[in-house]
């Protein structure tokens, strides 16, 4: 005869409520607390539309990761995988084994495939004609990198201050890249130096991105005049389809013999635009832009956020990552500025300095915003296509920077 209070009390134990109740004392709060992040993330993406692509994946893999006893992810897999000393673990067989769907998912983040698959449909959707009909809008994307590297001396400088709030090269390294405000190339680049803050430098960077509306206008009404922002620039010239077939593959042959640890990025990236501009890979381009980039986003930001396990989040370090984020993302801003500030002294003011703030890569919301602020004061100003350059130069620009850093650390 079945005994329904043996049963009742059989189902209670093998549940996750019962996990985080005697879990609590002893770790199972940062679950909680973790899940009412998940549930804060969910709202942004969904109510506030931060990023909602990525956000609202990430959000549900982190909510996902922290219901206990659902075997979804697995953070002592991945720990043994990373650890130098324990050999048997050096391959993904014991992932494929004894993995959950998210540990699986997530080696497509490990191995960089999915990083690298988002950079062909951001390829795809990519139109370098603004860069190529002003090439110097290329210095403005390589000034708004200052961002990255101000950030990255800055973690390190925390070791001066306090060795358990610092951080090691690597690890500065992928907190630095958030200033390149491309999640991709951050992802890509803490996967190869830093995994354990994957999570927190990926909300970073996509939260960011998302408030670029709110960041950038205060600076750069700050940094420029009225008088700056109202200069009208001429209609650059038409770039032939020549030159848009042939600058992909320059890109990619100098970029790769420059720094071969970006060979990745870049190839994919310029695959992608490939695909778009030679006018007989119409198929593969929708496909790269389409079909291909949403299948790959929700495995991305699913895997991600499922490394933001109570554990490893709940830290001051954590709390140091977003100061930083932010200060680096406001200094690639600045950065982008001053390069345009540079550039309208030195061309007689025929440049509007607006279009630096666009050197970060958050394509296109960077260039809108720009193009937004200079038609507030100056309403017949159209400065969208010219911002348009810089923004494409900061994706080549993040990738480049990413590249280096991995080949110093890496």
């Amino acid at each position: 005869m079945i005994n329904v209070g043996e049963v009742l009390l059989k189902l209670w134990n093998t549940s996750g409520f019962a996990a985080l109740s005697a879990g609590f004392g002893d770790g199972g709060w940062q679950n909680l607390v973790m899940l009412a992040i998940a549930c804060l993330l969910l709202y942004l993406g969904i109510v506030k539309q931060f990023e909602p692509l990525l956000m609202v994946g990430i959000a549900f893999g982190c909510l996902l990761t922290n219901l206990p006893m659902g075997g979804l992810y697995h953070q002592e897999l991945w720990d043994a995988f990373m650890d130098p000393s324990n050999a048997a673990f050096h391959s993904f067989g014991a992932i494929m084994r004894d993995g959950g769907l998210l540990d699986i998912l997530y080696i497509g983040v490990k191995t960089s495939v999915y990083p690298c698959l988002i950079f062909m449909g951001v390829g795809a959707m990519t139109d370098f004609g603004p860069l190529l009909s002003n090439p110097k809008s290329l210095l403005l994307g390589a000034a708004a990198q200052l961002g990255v590297f101000a950030a990255f001396f800055g973690a390190v400088a925390l070791n001066l201050i306090s060795p358990e709030l610092g951080f090691t090269g690597p690890e500065a390294a992928s907190i630095g890249i958030i200033g390149g405000a491309d999640g991709p190339t951050a992802i890509f680049l803490t996967t190869k130096l830093a995994p354990h803050l994957l999570g927190a430098i990926a909300v970073a960077a996509y939260s960011y991105m998302a408030l670029i509306p709110l960041i950038q206008p205060p600076i750069m009404n700050l940094m420029t005049t009225p008088e700056q922002r109202k200069i009208k620039m001429v209609q650059t010239r038409v770039v032939s389809k020549a030159e848009k077939i042939i600058f992909p593959i320059l890109v990619t042959i100098f970029v790769a013999l420059l720094l071969p640890d970006t060979a990745p990025l870049i190839g994919c990236l310029m695959l992608g635009n490939l695909f778009k501009e030679t006018g007989c890979t119409d198929r593969m381009s929708d496909t790269a832009q389409n079909a291909l980039m949403n299948i790959v986003t929700i495995m991305l930001s699913t895997s991600v956020g499922a490394t933001m396990v109570g554990t490893n989040f709940l830290t001051v370090r954590t709390l140091s990552i977003v100061v930083l984020g932010v200060v680096a993302f406001g200094l690639s801003t600045a950065g982008g500025l001053l390069g345009g500030l540079v550039m309208c002294k030195a061309t007689g003011n025929k440049v509007n300095p607006l279009i630096g703030s666009a050197g970060v890569s958050a394509v296109p919301m960077a260039a809108r915003v720009a193009n937004l602020v200079g038609q507030k004061n100056n309403p017949s100003n159209f400065l969208l296509m010219h911002a348009m350059g810089p923004n494409v130069a900061g994706v080549i620009g993040s990738a480049i920077a990413a590249g280096f850093l991995l080949s110093v650390f890496g």
